[in-house]
This record gives structure tokens, C-alpha cells and sequence, in this order.
């Protein structure tokens, strides 16, 4: 198992306590593009293909609605990739 499907795996037991540093490494090794919506925005746009999620950067952790709609792209992404 590689670091990245530890992280994925400690994501999904626990979403709601996702530091966004830990959620912007597994998008960006998925393949999403990852851009800042506005000049002084919090939020992060991350594309890739038809896909598209918005995060906005909170600390400690990312609010655990935008943790599982991420965790619903990096599932297509992972059962792709391990198969």
C-alpha cells in the first residue's frame, strides 16, 4: 500500500479532521489541476476533465461536505489506478 492510499484511507475513516494540505496532495497526484478562483480568494478550484470541486482553504480543517465530495472524485481515480 502506497503513502498516497494510507492517506486516502485515513481520510475516509476520519473526514472530519482533513488538514487541506493533506486533501490538496491526493487531488494533485489524481491529475486535478488545482487554481485559485479570484486574486485573495480562499477557495481552490481543482479540475480535471468533466470533474470540478471548489475547497475553500480552512484551518485547522476543511469542512467534512467538501471532504466527501472529494473523496467521490479520488474514488473513481483510485479504483482506476489499482486495477
Amino acid at each position: 500500500m502506497s503513502q498516497l492510499e494510507k492517506l486516502l484511507q485515513k481520510i475516509q475513516n476520519n473526514p472530519k479532521t482533513v488538514r487541506f494540505d493533506d486533501l490538496d496532495k491526493l487531488l494533485t497526484n489524481a491529475g486535478f489541476k488545482k487554481r485559485q478562483s479570484r486574486k485573495g480568494s480562499s477557495h481552490f478550484v481543482y479540475k480535471k476533465d468533466s470533474s470540478m470541486i471548489s475547497i475553500p482553504y480552512n484551518n485547522p480543517y476543511i469542512k467534512q461536505t467538501y471532504v466527501k465530495e472529494a473523496l467521490g472524485l479520488l474514488a473513481e481515480y483510485f479504483e482506476d489506478d489499482g486495477e
